[in-house]
């Protein structure tokens, strides 16, 4: 998998940009919208187009972020968006019109397709359903979720207690993380010597594989973490990028996994944080923080005293 491959060929960047998704020009944003329109009307369902919505006659929303995205980094270009957008609408209206998970599966069935997800907490609904989920990190929120055929469907705090304790119900989640197997395994190198590891995959629960990383990266690499643990980067829902921390060279990786990052997380589907973070026994700690329009990294104190250690270790 090309992790830093060229995207495809989109309208120059110096065209009026559309106002709601900015890696669209006018023109695309306009075509966009145009066949999300068309889409619903195949499916019998007259909607009003919104810049980052749609609403149907009966007051439902249906979100577009994901789907512009989805659509503005398929490599194949403008050709592939309507056969994308009848998938995701199709997709949609049938989770939505059908039967409810809740009410048609059991509690065995519940508890086999239910995984933990980490979110950008910024993407969750304003109300407290989802404040019983816990915070790896400022900014990020663990959601339990079930993993369904056709959709992937957040359940709230209500919703579970319909189905039973919610500390249980996390276990078996966790558990249920910790079977996934593992999709695609990358291993980036860089001329200056920086080095990181990229799983991948078609799971949405990819990048939350990180509340289990420990497990996680001595399955992969056949090493345990040191003391020390490790750089993790979850710039959206189908990547997680960690760095092994035994050595010094953690600081070309920083930098190195920084790009990453930032460069997954924009315009991506599903996307979470576009920062690294230090992960050291299941805490995590922000190593770069907003810089104008981009990132700069950032250490603190116990960061910077494990460096000059691994420096002097090498000295």
């Amino acid at each position: 998998m090309g992790l830093f491959r060229r995207g495809p060929k989109r309208d120059p960047r110096d065209l009026p940009r559309d106002g709601e998704f900015s890696f669209f020009s006018d023109r695309e944003g306009g075509v966009f919208r145009s066949q999300v329109r068309q889409a619903f009307a195949e499916q019998g369902l007259e909607v009003t187009v919104y810049a980052g919505v749609v609403t149907d006659s009966g007051g439902r929303r249906f979100g577009l972020g994901n789907l512009a995205a989805v659509c503005h980094r398929d490599r194949r270009g403008e050709r592939s968006w309507p056969g994308l957008i009848r998938d995701h609408v199709g997709k949609v209206l049938r989770t939505m019109d059908g039967p409810q998970p809740l009410e048609i599966l059991s509690t065995d069935e519940i508890r086999a397709c239910l995984y933990p997800r980490v979110v950008a907490e910024e993407t969750l609904p304003a109300s407290d359903a989802f404040r019983y989920g816990r915070e790896p990190a400022e900014g990020l929120r663990e959601v339990l979720a079930l993993d369904l055929p056709d959709a992937v469907q957040m359940l709230g705090e209500d919703s579970l207690r319909d189905v039973g304790d919610i500390a249980e119900l996390r276990i078996r989640a966790m558990n249920n993380l910790r079977a996934l197997p593992v999709e695609g395994h990358e291993t980036v190198r860089r001329p200056d010597g920086a080095s990181f590891d990229v799983l991948f995959g078609d799971s949405f629960f990819t990048a939350s594989r990180v509340l289990v990383l420990g497990e996680l990266v001595e399955r992969v690499m056949g090493a345990p973490l040191t003391a020390d643990g490790a750089l993790v980067a979850l710039p959206f829902r189908h990547q997680l990028g960690f760095h092994r921390i035994h050595d010094a060279q953690v600081i070309p990786a920083l930098q190195a996994m920084a790009e990453f990052a930032a460069a997954g997380y924009q315009d991506a589907a599903g996307a979470i944080s576009p920062q690294v973070f230090w992960w050291r026994r299941g805490v995590m700690t922000p190593l770069s923080e907003p810089d104008g329009a981009g990132l700069r990294v950032v250490v603190d104190g116990d960061f910077q005293h494990m460096l000059e250690r691994l420096v002097d270790d090498e000295a």
